[in-house]
This record gives structure tokens, sequence and C-alpha cells, in this order.
């Protein structure tokens, strides 16, 4: 690594970027003796009744659920969920792989997750010890370790908090003033125009369009394979949400892995010219 590198971040959503599916719907769901279809409808209903958030309707229909059917919601069981989680190809050597291509250009990565989904789910998965921050709805746990109450809820329009703490360096929640605090963009430590940001639908338009704007990179993914994805996806780009779509396959080779790294020698590139200009 040289002595002198540029910071790059790469922001993933979790369900339908990096894995297929809702990570509930893979043993959680089904250990209620619930459908997907049926599980989620309900939220609808209790948002819709209650006038809530629908993350915060999910989080507290899990629970409740849980409790009805004495599903254990212990931390470990949320973690051993996400051992079972089904990512797209390509995925778990991804980092390895791009990290390594970014280094041989002067630029080391940072990988973070921006999710409505659960924290505590996707940090056990076979990948959480690739990002440096997983930033998703968590729960509150007892003395016991059993979930009680949400403790943090993510939805679309809060997604873009965490772009502007990465972007500012600003990463204890506890600390708002920080987030807001003025810094010139010149001395924030990883500038949008350094980010890519993947996503695959409408909850994450809002971090699309301010990394696009702010002249970073936003990719819609879909599943491979799926018309009814590859048109969603395709209604982003028709709407200016996102600079490109591809599948969500990360095997070296692919659209998306050929996208990644010409970026990333656009940035390298572009940094490079900057201090010649600098030194001159």
């Amino acid at each position: 690594m040289p002595s002198r590198y540029t910071r790059m971040a790469l922001i993933y959503d979790f369900d339908g970027t990096l894995a297929s599916g809702n990570m509930q719907e893979g043993k959680f769901i089904p250990n209620l003796g619930m459908t997907k279809k049926r599980f989620w409808a309900e939220v609808g209903e209790l948002a819709k009744e209650h006038k809530a958030d629908n993350v915060l309707a999910y989080m507290r229909l899990m629970l409740k659920k849980a409790s009805e059917k004495s599903v254990p919601v212990r931390l470990k069981d949320f973690r051993e969920l996400g051992q079972s989680i089904s990512l797209f190809e390509g995925v778990t050597d991804w980092f390895s792989r791009i990290d390594s291509y970014s280094k041989s250009k002067g630029i080391r990565n940072e990988h973070y997750i921006v999710s409505s989904g659960n924290a505590e789910i996707i940090e056990g998965s076979c990948i959480a010890s690739r990002f440096q921050k997983i930033y998703a709805s968590r729960f509150m746990f007892d003395e016991n370790d059993v979930a009680m109450w949400p403790a943090q809820a993510i939805n679309f329009t809060t997604k873009t908090q965490f772009l502007f703490r990465i972007n500012k360096g600003a990463h204890d929640l506890s600390d708002e003033s920080e987030v807001n605090k003025f810094i010139p963009k010149d001395k924030r430590p990883v500038p949008f125009q350094n980010m890519i940001y993947f996503g695959d639908g409408a909850t994450d338009i809002p971090c699309f369009r301010l990394v696009k704007e702010e002249g970073g990179l936003s990719i819609a993914v879909f599943k491979p394979r799926t018309n009814r994805a590859r048109t969603k996806a395709k209604q982003l780009l028709a709407d200016g949400r996102v600079h490109h779509i591809t599948p969500a396959d990360y095997q070296d080779g692919s659209d998306l892995d050929v996208l990644v790294k010409a970026q990333i020698d656009y940035v390298a590139a572009r940094e490079a010219r900057t201090r010649q200009l600098s030194a001159v």
C-alpha cells in the first residue's frame, strides 16, 4: 500500500443486494408457522392501523409472533439465523478480490452496510467481519440477551444519515452533534465522489440520488434471471435514480465486477491528477 492512499467507501444495502430475499424469510418466519406473504401482510396492516413506520412495525411483529409461538429471540438466536443467509454468487470472496484490486491502484476500500434489515442477523452472516460498520435496524436486549424492543429503525429516508456519517467519519451513533457539524467538503474523510452505493429497490432511492448527485456511483442490482427484478431496476435507471443496473453477480469478471473496477480506476486517475496539479 502506498504511503499516501485514497479512501473509497463501498456501501451496500443487504436484502436483495448481497443476499437473495429478506433475511427473516429463511428460518425466522417459517419458525413462526407463517408464510412470508402472510407475515408481511400483517406488517402492513399493523403499520396502517397505528400509522407506524413499517420497519418498526415488522420489528414489533417479530417479537409479538415469537412470544406467541415460543420462538426464542435471544441475541445468539438472531446470530444463528445469519448463518443460513443465502448470498448471491461471488459475494463471499468479493471483498478480498476487490480490495486487492484497489490496493494495486493506491486505494483503500472501506465496506459498509446500510440496511433496514436486522443488524443482529447480518452480524451472524459469514461476511459480517468484512464491514467497517453495519448500520441496520437493531433490537434492545434485556439482561438475559433477550430482545425486548426496537432500539433503532432504519428506513428509506434515515438511510442517508449514515452516508453523511461515513462522509464525515462520524460513526458514534450516540453523538448527533458530529454528523451535523460543519466540515468543509475537502476536509471530510471519505468524499461522496469516492463512494459507490449498491442497492436494489425503492428503499434505496434517497441514497442512490444523494451519491449520484454528489459525484459518486450508484448501482442498482437485481436478482439474476428474474424478469420482475430486472424490470424494477430498469425503472430506477429510467427515472434517473442510478447510473447503472446490473445482475447481482459478484463473481470475478461479471458485469458488476468490471463496472466497480472501472470506477476504482477512475477515482485513482482523478486523485493522481489532483496530486500532480497541486505539486505544480
